[in-house]
């Protein structure tokens, strides 16, 4: 399964959006379009993608592949899925680590797993299932969680086990650290320095809702300090890694988004001078 290299900063692109991409060329280097919202023949929504992707390279990213449902696999979902990806030649797919309904009822939300043996090889199993259709590898993102259940292994080695096991890829949501790491009272930084980097395909940032005592990951606010400094952090461990910005409610103009996104770069490239500094003090070490 070959992947084709995603470099640089990205946006997720939406319908407000789409005239100002059309317009003129913008500072972002690859746009991010969510999946479930071109699975249509025709209309409205593929007319602008088509239009904009001959201009700026893509990936895609979705919501409703069920990845770690007990039902089976919506095979003719995932062939949508990948009739997509064939017209619009992305250069990732990706989807969530969590389950979104079972019994064929739909909960509209990211549901998170148990992190358990048995949830690993279930999940990797249907991973490897869902690539074989896509011949590509599947690109995961953990996902926000608001509670803590008794496991026996924590979220970022389960995550560990079932991309290697089902031997995908990473999308590594910096803000879902975060969150998740205040509901549940741990250092993300812990997270962070235990993922295998070399897995991650892309990072994204987004803003959430702060209520003191938990967060909720909404996506319509501007990304706050503490993840600018998480995101910092996993830059100077993991090297240069392709970011996004996501927005998807109380979403503003398109100016406001690339000055977020130029945040991102500056942060990005003063935290790679680090990370190359740590390198070679590395490897003088070991000479």
């Amino acid at each position: 399964m070959k992947t084709k290299a995603l470099s640089g900063f990205g946006l997720g692109l939406r319908p407000e959006h789409y005239l100002d991409f059309l317009r003129e060329p913008q500072r972002v280097d690859w746009l991010e379009i969510l999946t479930d919202n071109y699975l249509v023949p025709g209309g409205k929504p593929i007319y602008y993608l088509d239009r904009i992707r001959e201009q700026y390279p893509m990936v895609m990213h979705g919501v409703a592949m069920n990845i770690g449902s007990s039902d089976p696999l919506d095979l003719e979902y995932i062939h949508e899925v990948k009739a997509l990806a064939d017209r619009v030649q992305p250069l990732l797919v990706s989807d969530h680590l969590c389950w979104t309904g079972v019994k064929g009822a739909r909960m509209h939300d990211l549901l998170p797993l148990p992190y358990t043996e048995e949830a690993i090889i279930h999940v990797a199993d249907r991973i490897q299932n869902i690539q074989d259709i896509l011949q590509r590898r599947l690109v995961i993102e953990n996902v926000s969680t608001y509670l803590q259940a008794a496991t026996p292994m924590q979220e970022w080695e389960f995550v560990t086990a079932i991309v290697e096991q089902a031997d995908c890829e990473l999308l590594l949501d910096v803000n879902n650290i975060y969150v998740s790491a205040r509901n549940s009272n741990f250092d993300p930084r812990t997270y962070i320095d235990t993922i295998p980097m070399h897995r991650v395909r892309q990072i994204h940032l987004a803003g959430h809702s702060d209520y003191m005592d938990h967060c909720i990951d909404t996506h319509d606010q501007p990304v706050c300090d503490d993840v600018w400094e998480l995101y910092r952090y996993t830059i100077e461990r993991a090297g240069d890694i392709p970011t996004m910005i996501e927005r998807d409610d109380n979403i503003p103009p398109l100016n406001e988004l690339i000055s977020e996104l130029d945040i991102a770069r500056n942060i990005s490239s003063q935290a790679l001078l680090l990370h190359s500094n740590n390198l070679g003090d590395r490897c003088y070490e070991a000479s």
